[in-house]
């Protein structure tokens, strides 16, 4: 090949190479740019999704308790929070996993230990031995099947969504109530997802058998359940969630 072929060559490669890579931006990205980051929101929502049809929890049921426990206005709309903690009492919402993460090993080594976290807000103290570790309890799949198995036992304990709902707040009647007027209400706002109502049934597969040997005791009868107390403070991003207790 000749020196002036050997340049047009050349030439046109870069040319195709620059074409290329416009096109790959173009199209979201350059080949090996990192993924946009996930919805977080969306992370709890499918999460409710695919434990509602493993334990057979009406999926209005799942959307409700996570809407409570951690919803916040997102582009007007109110939805899911994974990233939530509810320190002692001080609900906060944090931007990412690794600053949620974060600021509950700063406050378990200053001495805290019942504090709710993730899309469920699931209680360290009375619930934590059910997960490995605190990354776990984090994991929106991990969090959302154990409140579907808890709220399923609970409902079969109670024969009702809205009992259910209530204890899985607190045991305590008028704690239990508060919260149940709260759930009435998410129901509502939500709308027809799945069925006509809170006891419409999932029209999945069969719920696989709930084993209580695969959960953590149960709280006390008037002590607190997996919301163990109200988000209330102020701080970082709080949720604008009712202050049950």
């Amino acid at each position: 090949m000749s020196m002036a072929a050997r340049a047009l060559f050349l030439a046109a490669a870069a040319m195709l190479g620059a074409a290329r890579a416009f096109a790959a931006a173009a199209l979201g990205g350059f080949a090996g740019a990192p993924a946009p980051a996930a919805d977080p929101a969306a992370l709890c929502e499918s999460a409710a999704a695919q434990a509602a049809r493993e334990f057979g929890v009406p999926l209005r049921v799942m959307r409700a308790l996570t809407l409570i426990e951690t919803g916040r206005t997102l582009n007007g709309r109110r939805r899911p929070w994974p990233w939530t903690v509810n320190m002692e009492g001080e609900g906060r919402w944090f931007p990412d996993r690794e600053a949620a993460l974060a600021y509950v090993r700063a406050r378990h080594a200053e001495g805290a230990r019942s504090y709710d976290v993730g899309c469920f807000q699931i209680n360290r103290r009375w619930h934590g031995k059910a997960f490995e570790s605190l990354e776990a309890m984090f994991d929106p799949t991990a969090n959302a099947r154990y409140a579907a198995q808890f709220i399923r036992t609970l409902h079969d304990e109670s024969g009702s969504w809205e009992t259910a709902a209530g204890w899985y707040h607190s045991r305590t009647p008028k704690h239990a109530e508060r919260y149940r007027r709260a759930f009435n209400a998410a129901l509502a706002a939500l709308g027809p997802l799945e069925g006509g109502g809170p006891d419409a049934a999932p029209s999945a597969a069969p719920r696989p058998p709930v084993r209580l040997a695969s959960l953590m005791p149960v709280s006390p009868l008037g002590g607190p359940s997996l919301a163990a107390r109200a988000l209330r403070g102020g701080g970082l991003l709080r949720p604008a969630r009712p202050l049950f207790d």
